[in-house]
């Protein structure tokens, strides 16, 4: 994201819950067979599931929120149709909507998305997959949800650099918004939104990151009511099948409740969100994705105690943090800060993320990849030169690729930071 200002503005899912005996059971097969190097890529997949409820079973007192984690979505192919739809693919056999694509605007529509896409697809996902396999696979634990604060709809960055991961929870300002009939997707005047669904994803495609000025003129209805279009749209294009889609929020708890689309909360907080089950096209793995919208300002937090308890049942995450206009700097965002350095095991972020000075202590090991020197253009105020002499005075680790601001201008950087035992 960029420039936020947080203030007051197919297959049968393999996902299913195991107890007791039952679960100590499956669990020795998982690990045994990720021990065969022909079964391993397999079992990635369940090994991750087992781990994640294996730490749910054995918590003294878990989250009322971990069960509904995993749960199967019912599948409902009509989103992925959708997302296809949208994002230049050739509709499935069966799609409803197979029939809009028959006209010279869908197919320049097509072209033109399969440009954009090829220079991304030759270049930065390949070193992205790259770095993953190398410096990540080994350090990140395959089985831990994935936070992404500050995220807007990337799904893109975040399933290539955790691919195995079997839950990703995204959390942004703007709205969920909520998936077009058939009907409406003909009614619209569809060379101009076609043309603007393009230009959603431009800054995405090109720099690795959306533009939150753009995403206001772009998410809030003018070109779709939200993020749900634009998170399909990357994850079809990407190599995922999407199985199910629905609607959710957080109840009072802090547990994932179903909603109406056109649910309005009865206050100013409604931590509404949308639930994704998707299939891995390339491993055929599942995965779970979540998106939901909050207000992650400590003027917010403070009030959001359903939020907070939903929190608290990913302890043990993997966190990401890129482009986050520095939020995570600014004394207004402690308690988002203090959350994300106290649930989870590992962070991958950029220099936007936590201040480095806060991973200094002896409870963490960092690793640094890239260069930095300062933060580019508007930021540059928000330079860390304690970060600069770690880069440096330590070994550091090459990026192969470029990602958050000034990506297409400067290096960058990346820090891996895991929590020590």
């Amino acid at each position: 994201m960029d420039g936020q200002v947080y203030a007051e503005r197919g297959p049968e899912s393999v996902m299913e819950l195991r107890t007791g005996s039952e679960f100590k059971r499956g669990f020795l097969k998982v690990l045994i067979i990720s021990c065969h190097p022909r079964l391993r890529k397999l079992s990635l997949h369940a090994a991750a599931v087992a781990l994640l409820w294996g730490a749910a079973e054995y918590a003294r007192n878990p989250s009322p929120a971990t069960s509904r984690l995993l749960e199967p979505v019912p599948h409902d192919r009509y989103a992925d149709d959708v997302g296809r739809f949208l994002a230049g693919l050739p509709a499935r056999p069966g799609s409803p909507l197979a029939g809009l694509q028959d006209n010279p605007v869908w197919a320049k529509h097509r072209r033109e998305l399969d440009a954009a896409w090829k220079t991304l697809e030759s270049e930065r996902l390949p070193a992205m997959r790259a770095f993953q396999k190398s410096e990540l696979a080994g350090r990140v634990a395959p089985a831990s949800p994935v936070f992404y604060p500050f995220s807007g709809p990337d799904s893109l960055n975040v399933t290539v650099l955790f691919p195995q991961n079997p839950l990703y929870v995204m959390v942004g300002l703007e709205p969920v918004g909520t998936m077009p009939t058939p009907q409406q997707l003909e009614k619209e005047d569809r060379e101009n939104y076609l043309a603007e669904t393009r230009a959603t994803l431009a800054t995405e495609l090109d720099k690795s990151f959306f533009v939150t000025r753009q995403m206001d003129r772009e998410f809030r209805g003018q070109v779709t009511d939200g993020l749900c279009l634009p998170i399909m749209e990357l994850l079809v294009r990407s190599g995922r099948t999407i199985l199910g889609f629905r609607y959710v929020r957080l109840d009072d708890a802090g547990q994932i409740v179903d909603r109406p689309p056109n649910y309005h909360a009865p206050g100013h907080i409604g931590n509404k969100g949308m639930e994704v089950e998707f299939r891995n096209d390339e491993d055929q793995s599942i995965h779970k994705l979540f998106y939901f919208t909050v207000n992650l300002s400590d003027s917010r937090l403070r009030e959001d105690t359903p939020f907070l308890h939903f929190l608290s049942s990913l302890q043990g995450a993997t966190t990401f943090l890129k482009a986050t206009s520095y939020m995570l700097h600014m004394p207004g965002f402690s308690i988002i800060r203090k959350e994300v350095l106290s649930e989870s095991a590992a962070v991958l972020q950029d220099d936007s993320g936590v201040p480095y000075h806060f991973y200094t202590s002896p409870g963490w090991d960092v690793e640094l990849f890239g260069e930095y020197s300062r933060p580019y253009g508007s930021f540059g105020w928000l330079e860390q030169p304690d970060l600069r002499s770690a880069y440096k005075t330590q070994k550091t680790r090459p990026l192969p690729f470029r990602i958050g601001y000034g990506s297409t201008h400067i290096p960058s950087n990346l820090l891996l930071a895991t929590r020590k035992g």
